[in-house]
């Protein structure tokens, strides 16, 4: 019998965000979860959470290089062999350390490659078989801090600058299509990724994070703050004047 649930991809099935997602999407029993990770047994720690949320929703787990290119083609052609994918979340990534950057060209390298390259090569990937089958939705995570460059976060927020001028290109690209790309920017948002943040307040509940992004995914919609009053703080931070901003410490 041939598979008629949704089938939604998920690279980086481990992040807090996108496990959270993940409880979200399995509630409907009619969908698929491929959960794409670099450790087996901490994504099929996930896997078994979410089979225990819904016994009936179909969940795989694939352990995948996110770092060599071929790898990655290899791992989302076998993926799209096995059937049209729905829903695509690209969602790993981790926070560097700022000072180390500044001291080490090879944190900078793979902050760098984790947070920009990679999330690129997965994107293209999926891009020309969502094109060609002229249906999905290819969703990645970006980040406020790819908004602007700020002293505090500039490697981290490079990588993220890199995800938001792709993403934007190939909204552009598939426009005239049936494919939507969808960019999502969390703000701050409280996982272990930003523990050490903690103390300092102002860090979204990782639930509400996730549910705005799942609502926006499912309703296409082309840029998803979360929480949406990151789309007017990134606006003011993006227009204020550089002599003005230089005195910022941000």
């Amino acid at each position: 019998m041939q598979n008629t649930k949704k089938r939604i991809v998920i690279i980086g099935a481990t992040s807090a965000i996108a496990e959270h997602c993940a409880r979200l999407w399995v509630k409907d029993t009619h969908v698929e979860l491929i959960l794409v990770g670099r450790n087996a047994q901490k994504t099929e720690n996930v896997a078994t959470d979410l089979r225990v949320r819904n016994p009936q929703t179909l969940i795989s787990v694939i352990k995948a290089d996110f770092i060599n290119a071929l790898a990655i083609q290899q791992c989302v052609d076998s993926i799209v062999a096995g059937g049209v994918v729905d829903t695509v979340l690209i969602a790993h990534g981790s926070l560097p350390d700022q000072t180390l950057c500044e001291q080490d060209l090879s944190a900078v390298n793979e902050a760098l490659q984790v947070n920009g390259i990679s999330p690129v090569l997965f994107a293209e990937a999926f891009a020309g078989t969502m094109q060609k089958a002229n249906l999905g939705t290819l969703a990645i995570i970006g980040s406020v801090a790819g908004d602007r460059g700020r002293k505090s976060n500039y490697i981290y927020g490079s990588a993220k600058g890199l995800v938001t001028r792709y993403t934007q290109g190939l909204q552009h690209r598939l426009a005239n299509t049936a494919v939507k790309v969808v960019l999502i920017k969390p703000g701050p948002t409280e996982t272990p990724m930003t523990s050490h943040l903690k103390q300092q307040g102002g860090l979204a509940p990782v639930e509400v994070v996730a549910k705005i992004i799942v609502e926006g995914i499912n309703t296409a919609k082309p840029v998803i703050y979360a929480p949406a009053k990151w789309a007017l703080i990134m606006m003011v931070i993006r227009h204020l004047p550089r002599f003005v901003f230089n005195k910022l410490n941000i």
